[in-house]
């Protein structure tokens, strides 16, 4: 059994396999302690969007290889789900797929007493974002100094009637 350390590359190398055959991609995984319990959140997807037969096809390929395998030392709760619309981009190559974007983001800590923004994924490169905002103006901040970084499917429509 890995550490906990390790659970996250463990399942990762365990599964990838299995997501390849189905056609479909790890977005991310996490293996997170929620008051008692822990889960193991798999986030899937492939072109075209992920169907709630997709996360249960890939549920049912990876139970037995896990439980096989045992990487989790504790129990825990297996949930497979799409990264949804309003996705997080976590690794490089997320942002650099989503380039041209509607994207919100929050930083740790504020500019100007704000903290959240949205505009567009303007570039991403060596872990720093920029982001064109509805002003026009552009805002160039590192990966590590924001909260989180999501697509902003559900402003993009608000964002072209201002352009």
């Amino acid at each position: 059994m890995a550490n906990k350390g390790n659970t996250v590359s463990r399942v990762s190398e365990i599964i990838t396999p299995y997501a390849k055959e189905l056609g479909l991609d790890i977005w991310d995984i996490r293996f997170v302690k929620e008051g008692t319990d822990w889960y193991l959140r798999i986030f899937i997807d492939k072109n075209g969007g992920v169907s709630i037969d997709d996360c249960v096809d890939f549920t049912h390929a990876i139970t037995k290889p896990l439980d096989d395998a045992d990487p989790i030392s504790q129990s825990y709760m297996l949930e497979v789900s799409s990264p949804g619309v309003e996705r997080e981009l976590i690794t490089d190559s997320h942002f650099e797929k989503y380039i041209g974007s509607p994207i919100m983001l929050r930083l740790i800590r504020p500019i100007d007493n704000t903290r959240d923004f949205s505009g567009i994924l303007a570039d991403y490169n060596n872990g720093e974002i920029t982001v064109e905002l509805k002003d026009k103006s552009m805002l160039n901040v590192k990966k590590k100094e924001t909260a989180y970084v999501k697509l902003d499917d559900f402003d993009f429509n608000d964002f072209n009637q201002e352009i």
